[in-house]
C-alpha cells in the first residue's frame, strides 16, 4: 500500500540515472532529487519508504535512510521502472533491496531473537521477517526520506531532531501518518533519537506507550554502546514482548 506517491514526480529523474555503475553522491545528491532544504539540512527523494504494510505485526523505525540505502533504493527503483512495474511494485522492490542488509541485519535478527520476538510470532527465527514471513514486518524511518547535513548522513545530532522545527515537523507528521495505518503493531524504535520523537507522540496522546519496545539500541556496528544498552534493557524488553497480546502479535496461521 502506497502511503505517498512522490515517485510520480521523480520517476523521470530516477530513469535518467546512470547505467552500469554504482551510483555516487554526485549522481544522486542532485537538485533534481532535492525535496527540501533548511540551511545545511537537505532532504532528498528515495522511494523505499513510500510503501507500507497494513498486515504487519511489528514495526521497526530507524532514524533516516543513509546514502547507501538511498543509492540501493534508487537503483532498484530504476530497474523496476524499466521493467514496467506499477508504482507500488517499484516502491516494494526498492524497500526489499534497501532495508537492513549485511552485518546490520545479522545484528538486528540476533537482538530480536534475544528478546524472544520470534516465539510470539510463531517463527523459528526473526530472520524469517526479512524472507518468507516479511508480511509480518513493516520497516520505516522517522524521517521518511534521506536527510543529510553538508552531504553527510544525518545522525540525529547537530542539530538535534526535536530542537529543529524543519526536522521535528517532518518526523512527527511522517510517522504519525504511518501509525494511523498500522494501529495494532509492536513498535521497535531503533535508538534514543527515534525514542525521543515517539515520546512526544505519547505525551500528546497520539501513541500508546505500551505499544513501544523502549530501550532497543540501533544495530549498526558503528554503535559502540549497543551491547551495553541492549544488556541493560534486555529483561524489560522481554517482559514487554511477553505482555503483548498473542492475538495482536501472532500471525493468523502458524509458521
Amino acid at each position: 500500500m502506497l502511503i505517498s506517491n512522490h515517485l510520480d514526480t521523480y520517476k523521470q529523474v530516477v530513469l535518467s540515472l546512470p547505467n552500469g555503475k554504482v551510483l555516487l553522491k554526485e549522481d544522486i545528491l542532485i537538485d533534481d532529487l532535492l525535496m527540501a532544504r533548511d540551511g545545511k539540512l537537505e532532504m532528498y527523494y528515495a522511494p523505499h519508504n513510500e510503501i507500507t504494510n497494513p498486515s504487519a505485526k511489528v514495526m521497526i523505525i530507524g532514524l533516516t535512510p543513509g546514502f547507501t540505502q538511498m543509492r540501493i533504493a534508487l537503483q532498484a527503483a530504476k530497474a523496476a521502472l524499466e521493467e514496467g512495474l506499477s508504482d507500488e511494485e517499484v516502491c516494494g522492490k526498492a524497500k526489499e533491496a534497501a532495508r537492513f542488509a549485511g552485518t546490520m541485519k545479522v545484528n538486528l535478527v540476533n537482538m530480536l531473537n534475544e528478546i524472544h520476538l520470534h516465539r510470539y510470532l510463531n517463527l523459528p527465527s526473526c530472520d524469517g521477517l526479512f524472507q518468507e514471513h516479511q508480511q509480518l514486518l513493516h520497516t520505516t524511518s522517522l524521517l521518511r526520506f534521506p536527510v543529510f547535513v553538508g552531504k553527510k548522513n544525518y545522525s540525529g545530532a547537530h542539530p538535534t531532531l526535536l530542537s529543529n522545527p524543519f526536522l521535528k515537523t517532518a518526523a512527527l507528521s511522517s510517522i504519525d501518518e504511518e501509525l494511523e495505518i498500522l494501529e495494532q503493531v509492536l513498535i521497535i524504535p531503533l535508538g534514543k533519537v527515534v525514542e525521543s520523537a515517539l515520546n512526544v507522540l505519547v505525551q500528546e496522546g497520539r501513541l500508546d506507550a505500551n505499544q513501544c519496545l523502549w530501550g532497543f539500541p540501533h544495530p549498526s556496528g558503528a554503535n559502540g554502546h549497543r551491547h551495553k544498552q541492549f544488556a541493560s534493557n534486555l529483561d524489560q524488553m522481554r517482559d514487554r514482548v511477553m505482555a503483548s497480546s498473542t492475538s495482536s502479535l501472532s500471525p493468523s496461521t502458524s509458521a
